[in-house]
């Protein structure tokens, strides 16, 4: 069987892949980069040891063999083989309807962040804490409150580097910024000027100490119970 997993929830889609391949001890794992017909042909077909392996993991195969010469081949031979063996790829973003076209016997599994974590981001400005903090616990009942922190933070850079007295140079500097659709950008723009820059600067410090805390083992309260915090200062 051919399995896809995919989706915007690429902690929760990452878990089931590792876990999918726990199940088999002589997996093979690979990346994307490193597949051909020459060697899937030699994985599949060959003699010997090599020759037996039925199970195989691919990581980032359509964002990085998408615009290849020999992408639908290999994505063809992928599904001839795929009623004799196990190939399950990951990919850690959600997959574009084109692409998902192309797949004509594989299972489809997507993760997707739960729509309050969007709501939530999107609230974020200055004396709406109340709303925050219960947007917060709603997401949380259906994702980690790690994964949160980290789009938390993710917010906080880019509504930094669209303040308007940011320089422009760290607009550029921001890769985050250069992945927005010119509709997200611009609705981004408008969140950051609800702000003062050096409330900006104070929460995302704030952010940061949180973040080494984890790190170093040394944040003396839960992660949640330091969010909550940090969301009654926004």
């Amino acid at each position: 069987m051919l399995t896809v997993i995919h989706g915007n929830d690429t902690a929760q889609s990452r878990k089931n892949f590792l876990d999918e391949k726990q199940k088999y001890p002589d997996a093979v794992l690979t990346d994307a980069d490193k597949i051909d017909l020459t060697w899937l042909t030699q994985l599949f077909e060959g003699g010997g040891l090599f020759g037996e392996t039925k199970y195989l993991f691919i990581e980032q195969f359509f964002s990085k063999r998408k615009k290849s010469s020999d992408y639908k081949a290999i994505l063809s031979y992928l599904e001839k083989n795929s009623a004799e063996h196990t190939i399950i790829v990951w990919e850690g973003k959600e997959l574009e309807r084109t692409t998902l076209n192309d797949l004509k016997k594989a299972n489809v599994k997507i993760f997707k962040l739960p729509q309050t974590l969007f709501q939530f981001l999107d609230a974020i400005k200055p004396n709406n804490s109340k709303i925050l903090i219960t947007l917060f616990h709603q997401t949380i009942e259906n994702t980690e409150a790690e994964m949160l922190f980290f789009m938390l933070v993710r917010q906080l850079r880019i509504l930094l580097a669209l303040s308007s007295t940011s320089a422009h140079a760290s607009h550029e500097a921001i890769d985050e910024l250069k992945r927005l659709a010119p509709w997200q950008k611009g609705k981004l723009e408008q969140q950051a000027k609800a702000f003062d820059i050096d409330h900006l600067f104070r929460l995302y410090t704030m952010l940061f100490k949180i973040e080494v805390g984890q790190k170093t083992g040394t944040l003396n309260t839960s992660i949640v119970s330091a969010i909550d915090f940090f969301l009654l200062e926004v």
